[in-house]
């Protein structure tokens, strides 16, 4: 049973508009949704960066079924782990049980905003694997006192802990961070779909858990629009981990991306309005292994005409192909 999710992209709407689309989202049937967590767009096209966590707060208020998630969170620049701990278990609270918490080892582009500079991503896996254990901690109810390589928490406690704390997902790209996903998380994260990776995450202690995938895609009924606003707004998709992780700023991306051609996307992220392009792009993460695929729907004004075909035409045959809920 593969399920099939929706993302809120903070980079291409704004706060009100991404709470609309997630309960539309919610109506049409999606299974679950994430939210990207950015101080900046990828590139200036895109055009948003809202601050997640207060669209997590009223999209938890607005919707009753779908299951909120982060896609993801860094939880050592720009938030101290203690920190990030109080809003997750807020979100869980107001969701009544449905927020998952997925973090990352982060990207210098929202990172840097804080002056802390940006350390070698050995340093950025020893961090992340420091602050889940600090959140798994504050998580439990009590006073924690911590004093670590990287981190140190002074008498903190929450005061507001749901009964069930949210699961932890960690996002991995190899195999250091699949590691720390199999003996750290409670799901794995991941935006490719390279079966190695699960087997990694296997490997480590992750056989059994949940593995969520993310999907870019670009509906409109004009194919050519599709690849047009595909190639303005998702371009750098393609660049890889290693790339994405390391540039500062979206001018970066763009002059990172100059050569990238409209037909290069549209090779890569299904255009159009053809459910087997869409399907058949969905595909390789159900057979890598993958037990939910979130899509992100390129450009934040055609929300509205994707959730209507999600609802009447995408979803029916993505469940009819997959074997979805």
């Amino acid at each position: 049973m593969v399920q099939i999710g929706y993302t809120m992209m903070t980079e291409q709407a704004g706060p009100r508009e991404l709470v609309g689309h997630v309960v539309r989202a919610e109506e049409v049937g999606f299974d679950f949704s994430v939210t990207s967590d950015h101080y900046f767009p990828w590139l200036r096209a895109q055009g948003h960066s809202p601050y997640a966590w207060s669209v997590l707060g009223a999209a938890a208020q607005a919707t009753s079924r779908i299951p909120l998630m982060t896609y993801v969170t860094c939880p050592t620049f720009r938030y101290h782990p203690a920190v990030v701990a109080q809003k997750a278990a807020t979100v869980q609270l107001l969701s009544e049980g449905r927020f998952r918490l997925g973090l990352g080892s982060g990207e210098n582009l929202n990172e840097h905003v804080v002056g802390g500079g940006w350390p070698s991503v050995d340093v950025r896996h020893e961090m992340l694997q420091e602050a889940v254990e600090i959140i798994r901690a504050l998580f439990e109810g009590g006073h924690v006192n911590h004093r670590g390589t990287h981190f140190d928490v002074e008498s903190a406690r929450l005061w507001d802990v749901p009964d069930s704390p949210p699961p932890i997902g960690i996002a991995v790209s190899g195999e250091r961070s699949c590691k720390l996903a199999g003996e750290h998380a409670d799901l794995l994260i991941a935006t490719e779909p390279k079966q190695g990776l699960l087997e990694s995450f296997d490997r480590h202690g992750g056989s059994g858990k949940p593995r969520v995938g993310q999907l870019p895609v670009s509906y409109d009924p004009d194919r050519d629009a599709a690849i047009k606003r595909a190639h303005a707004q998702f371009r750098w998709f393609g660049s890889g981990w290693k790339v994405n992780s390391e540039l500062p700023h979206p001018d970066s991306f763009e002059a990172a991306t100059q050569f990238v051609t409209p037909d290069d996307v549209a090779e890569s992220i299904p255009c159009g309005d053809d459910p087997d392009a869409f399907v058949a792009a969905v595909r390789p993460y159900a057979e890598a292994g993958f037990t939910e695929i979130a899509l992100v729907q390129i450009g934040g004004e055609t929300q509205p005409a994707f959730l209507d075909w999600s609802e009447k035409t995408l979803l029916p045959a993505l469940r009819e192909a997959l074997g979805g809920s």
